[in-house]
């Protein structure tokens, strides 16, 4: 009879806690139920936002494969507008800055680069705007300002890219014993896994040779006297 008694003033215990709390637990019984509907809610909204953003990256594509620059452009837009979150955005700004290169337009090329590598929360490719706007200043003749887009950041990954990106500018303004030195670094950097190693020992090789040649000038040649002829 204790024990039921016991057990009995333990429920009376309990009903009067639940109708003290009861407001108190069914409120966050509500606040768990609307948290859970609310993140399922932004989870497939953010998958859905996704899923729409990637087709009108795809479309892009399927317009520049058309060679038709004015849709890819137009969607490009469209994009940034509706998605303006999404990563598909600077993957196209990457892509019309591409065009823009092959249609010779580089002054819109370098800014749609330079936007990239202010605006993307992606380290990795504001590395690879960064790059490609240097490679773009080169383009349009201006090495000064390339090695300056190429200073004061840690390329990571990429620094082999840098350096021989480096290495041209220097190249462009004559200072080839620092393209020399450039091109080197990358090369003993990269192990070929970043860069492509033949056409980098070409600018080497052509370098050492340039470097070589006054070394080896027969000592008639400094006087004006013909120097001997290959066999």
């Amino acid at each position: 009879m204790d024990d039921y008694l016991s057990e009995k003033e333990q429920w009376e215990w309990l009903k009067g806690w639940i109708r003290s709390n009861g407001v108190w637990i069914i409120a966050g019984i509500a606040v768990g139920a609307g948290i859970l509907a609310g993140w399922r809610w932004w989870e497939a909204r953010t998958d859905r936002l996704a899923l729409e953003a990637g087709a009108k990256y795809q479309q892009i594509l399927e317009a520049l494969d058309r060679k038709d620059k004015t849709r890819a452009e137009t969607i490009t837009l469209q994009l940034e507008r509706d998605y303006p979150s999404s990563p598909y955005v600077d993957q196209a700004r990457l892509l019309a800055a591409r065009v823009a290169v092959e249609s010779n337009e580089l002054d819109k090329a370098a800014n749609t680069l330079k936007s990239v590598m202010d605006t993307t929360k992606d380290k990795q490719l504001a590395l690879v705007a960064r790059l490609r706007l240097a490679r773009v200043q080169l383009a349009q003749s201006k090495p000064d300002d390339a090695i300056k887009t190429l200073d004061g950041v840690d390329p990571g990954a990429f620094k082999p890219r840098y350096q021989e990106a480096r290495g041209d500018a220097l190249f462009a303004k004559g200072d080839k014993a620092g393209a020399l030195k450039e091109y080197q670094a990358a090369r003993d950097g990269s192990l070929g896994q970043t860069v492509d190693s033949e056409s980098l020992q070409l600018k080497i090789d052509d370098l050492l040779a340039d470097n070589i040649a006054p070394a080896t000038t027969p000592p008639a040649a400094a006087n004006g006297a013909p120097t001997p002829k290959a066999q």
